[in-house]
């Protein structure tokens, strides 16, 4: 496998994700580098997020209105809980997956990977509004 050496600006995209503690949008991120006097650029950015999600380092969410939020993950198979009010997100594992291999198999598919996202209001948010 070919490693490839990391630019100062795929660090920086890299280290400014770590520092969200949701999911956020490439604009938002680089808004924060500029923010902060890093002078990446927004192609880059995308760029940047796309090369970690496709590496498995970030996780993706595409939102009800099509923008594509991301968020540095844990390794490992995992699915999200994500508050549609404040962004808060969980992260969970399923214990028992074997109902999506069972109702791709009824209808003739084969799975290759699947996506659980479920949004909702998380605590808080619920006690907010209460």
């Amino acid at each position: 496998m070919v490693q490839h050496r990391r630019t100062w600006q795929q660090s920086a995209v890299a280290e400014a994700l770590d520092q969200v503690p949701s999911f956020v949008s490439a604009q938002d991120l680089h808004r924060r580098l500029m923010d902060s006097d890093q002078q990446v650029g927004l192609a880059t950015v995308y760029r940047v997020l796309k090369r970690l999600e496709e590496a498995g380092d970030v996780d993706a969410l595409i939102t009800t209105d099509g923008e594509t939020l991301y968020r540095a993950c844990e390794r490992g198979h995992h699915h999200h809980l994500v508050c549609e009010n404040c962004g808060a997100t969980v992260d969970f594992t399923s214990p028992d997956e074997t109902w999506m291999d069972e109702i791709a198999a009824s209808h003739g598919f084969t799975p290759k990977r699947h996506v659980v996202d479920i949004y909702g209001l998380c605590r808080d948010c619920q006690a907010a509004l209460a």
